[in-house]
């Protein structure tokens, strides 16, 4: 009889590796009634999430003083502003940059820091937990109550609870979609479409209204599934995350310890009876917000929220004993009993992760203001005026800014080199903002400066004020 319930124990142990936490085995959904969190980490991450939406809200009404905003993705008329920078999209060099330093920083980051992404700065996580999940505590009540209100039949109580609690997450999808749509167009446009109202614009008001619907849904009824079926990180992290991997750890040497869980006794000496110090009160899943007990283990669904670290020390503080039962730790850590250490491997992978941002941020920060190319005129050779021999180019300027500029050519190789800019009479060459301009320009240089077939020259675009924008090297064609 004791071997069969060894058995079935350990079955129902062994669960979490062949079923979902949030489905039964026939695919059902089983809804998550995360309880209330409370300690350190939930403050420490109340104050980040606080910080991140406040960003969020504040940011696309921010103006520089370059009179761009920090961020603009107006995938409409192709226009993206990145702290302040604007990129076209003849920048794709940055896009493809970006992207590679992106896999790479989330592979070594994942490495070492496991999901801590996901649990602090992830917006599903800070969405959730400290936004929706906070109105549905202020209207339905802790995890015990909304319990039974689900269990409740539908009289004026239920009615008005989830009534109230389903607006409310509408109004704030709507609120926010608003102000991701100030993201897209601009917070100047966005303004002006709700001064004039839905009715000029039905067509924006309508997509506006159906983002909200999607984002309601989301929060109001998918939640956790994002991250356990949709979100491919919980993936990622089964095949980057190693022993070393910092991440929320169960201490399974001292919680189980020779006799395992047991329940709580007051006045006997667990260590004597050779008991773990886990009290098997189920705290940690309850609080959970993916469902899952964290007691058997890393696994996909965990997003490293500590809301089971919080827990579970509020627990060993009432029963008097130390707290850290449930962890930031790697499993090696845990293993060997020992305390977390900044290692060789920390250091030389967060290095990496600093050399690559500082690295993307510069490439960000130093492109030119003017994308400059100057090309030979197909089926033009070169031409002989009296002392001078010319080359009549074709140039292309793209003005990557918001104000407009006006540029001039010189001949930076040869100081009697002379450049002359074709159909424009005030040798300026005017640019729109964000706008691309073409045209000849006719190169000068004497005869007596060339003793090759093909010399490089360096041409200089300064603007109106003398400031150099760009250079540019070409082989300027000569007879010889």
């Amino acid at each position: 009889m004791n071997n069969f319930n060894e058995i079935l124990v350990a079955e129902e142990n062994e669960k979490f590796r062949t079923e979902v936490a949030t489905m039964d085995k026939k695919g059902t959904r089983k809804w998550v009634y995360a309880k209330k969190s409370s300690g350190k980490y939930t403050n420490y991450r109340a104050i980040v999430s606080t910080i991140l939406l406040t960003a969020l809200i504040v940011l696309p009404f921010i103006k520089l003083p370059n009179g761009n905003p920090i961020f603009k993705f107006d995938v409409f008329n192709t226009v993206f502003i990145l702290f302040g920078y604007p990129f076209f999209t003849t920048d794709f060099f940055l896009l493809a940059i970006g992207m590679i330093v992106s896999v790479v920083f989330i592979i070594l980051f994942t490495t070492v820091y496991g999901r801590l992404f996901c649990g602090w700065l992830c917006p599903q996580t800070i969405f959730l937990e400290f936004v929706f999940r906070k109105i549905e505590f202020l209207i339905e009540g802790d995890r015990g109550k909304q319990i039974r209100l689900d269990k409740q039949e539908w009289d004026e109580e239920k009615i008005l609870k989830r009534g109230s609690k389903w607006i409310t997450y509408y109004l704030l999808s709507f609120f926010f979609t608003n102000i991701f749509m100030a993201y897209l167009l601009g917070s100047d446009v966005l303004i002006q479409f709700i001064k004039e109202g839905p009715a000029e614009h039905i067509g924006m008001f309508i997509g506006i209204n159906i983002f909200s619907l999607f984002f309601y849904f989301v929060f109001a009824w998918f939640r956790e599934q994002a991250c356990t079926l949709v979100c491919p990180y919980g993936r990622f992290q089964g095949v980057l995350i190693d022993k070393k991997t910092i991440q929320i750890s169960y201490d399974f040497v001292r919680g189980e310890k020779t006799k395992g869980r047991a329940k709580f006794r007051k006045g006997e000496d667990r260590n004597a009876e050779g008991k773990g110090d886990c009290i098997d009160c189920g705290q940690c899943v309850a609080v959970c917000p993916t469902g899952i007990d964290i007691r058997n283990g890393s696994q996909l669904e965990c997003v490293n929220c500590t809301a089971c670290v919080d827990a579970c020390d509020d627990i060993m503080t009432k029963i008097n004993l130390p707290t850290g039962l449930i962890k930031y730790a790697s499993e090696e850590n845990i293993a060997e009993g020992s305390k977390f250490k900044i290692n060789v491997r920390l250091i030389a992978f967060t290095s990496i992760l600093i050399i690559m941002l500082v690295a993307m941020t510069s490439f960000m920060t130093n492109r030119s203001d003017v994308e400059v190319k100057f090309l030979q005129v197909p089926g033009r050779d070169f031409s002989v005026e009296g002392q001078y021999i010319t080359n009549t180019l074709q140039y292309n300027l793209m003005n990557k800014t918001n104000h407009k500029y006006k540029l001039t050519v010189d001949v930076k190789t040869f100081k009697e080199g002379r450049a002359e800019i074709l159909s424009e009479s005030n040798q300026f060459i005017s640019i729109d903002e964000g706008k691309l301009k073409q045209g000849l320009v006719k190169i000068k240089i004497p005869k007596s400066k060339l003793t090759s077939y093909k010399v490089p020259i360096d041409l200089e675009i300064k603007d109106e004020k003398g400031r150099v924008v760009d250079h540019y090297v070409i082989s300027f064609m000569a007879p010889f």
